[in-house]
């Protein structure tokens, strides 16, 4: 079964949700602001960092963007605030702060 996943939303019926372990299509997580659940984020420490990019890797869901081999802000509207980053930064670079 394929799901048309522009139907999903608050209001979405049991039978228009995706089969568990099936991917709809690529790219649709962009779709949805999966962070905005989330009551923590991690805070870049400009200064602090050393471009190592040793953050980057293991982020679950890519939140830290990377250009010309540099990494750039957070993407808030995709990040979990997991916490995996900070404790992969070996500068100290990344701490985690409440969500005003």
């Amino acid at each position: 079964m394929e799901a048309d996943i522009s139907r999903l939303g608050l209001r979405a019926k049991w039978s228009d949700l995706t089969e568990g372990m099936k991917i709809a299509g690529a790219g649709t997580s962009r779709g949805f602001h999966t962070g905005e659940w989330s009551s923590v984020k991690p805070e870049f420490i400009e200064e602090k960092c050393k471009q190592c990019l040793l953050c980057t890797p293991v982020c679950p869901d890519s939140c830290i963007p990377v250009k010309d081999k540099k990494r750039g802000a957070f993407d808030y509207e995709h990040c979990k605030g997991c916490g995996i980053c900070v404790k992969a930064c070996p500068f100290g670079a990344i701490t985690m702060e409440g969500v005003n």
